[in-house]
């Protein structure tokens, strides 16, 4: 498992699939303020609220200078799925190898009903424009994670 990033660390570039079949990197973002959050899986009832918390609150996500970008290990189509299904109106990014995941620090140990496993453990990390951390957030929950992240932010 990799290191997770802290406040000043470089975030690491990557290039990844969006849910169109477009190629988006780290560097189309480069002089915005960007939220890359990662989450576990689309459709699934955790995921769902906490995108469309992100859908519900992009427009002032966006007033105060915000991109939002979201990241998990599903395929393209199924993101385009989830994307229409739930009007999702920001992009969604293709990680199926979780190279990117890991190099975040959003890709380790989880516990589930006493088992542990691999997997994508839901957090967000916020890039200034410069592309340095300026927030790390890991082990969210999906349920008013967007709300905490505002005010952390300063977002009215």
């Amino acid at each position: 498992m990799a290191e997770q990033l802290a406040t000043g660390n470089e975030a690491p570039d990557f290039t990844l699939t969006n849910s169109t079949g477009k190629q988006v990197s780290l560097t189309d973002f480069r002089g915005r303020k960007t939220v890359l959050y990662f989450y576990p899986a689309a459709s699934t009832p955790g995921c769902t609220t906490e995108a469309c918390d992100f859908r519900d609150n992009l427009n002032s996500l966006k007033s105060a200078g915000y991109e939002v970008v979201g990241i998990s290990p599903d395929p393209e189509a199924k993101l385009a799925k989830f994307a229409d299904a739930e009007s999702l109106n920001f992009p969604l990014l293709s990680d199926q190898d979780h190279a990117v995941a890991e190099a975040y620090g959003a890709w380790g140990e989880k516990k589930n009903y006493g088992k542990s496993y691999e997997g994508l453990i839901r957090s967000t990390v916020v890039l200034d424009g410069e592309g340095k951390v300026s927030v790390a957030q890991y082990n969210v929950r999906a349920t008013g994670h967007v709300a905490k992240l505002r005010r952390d932010l300063g977002i009215d």
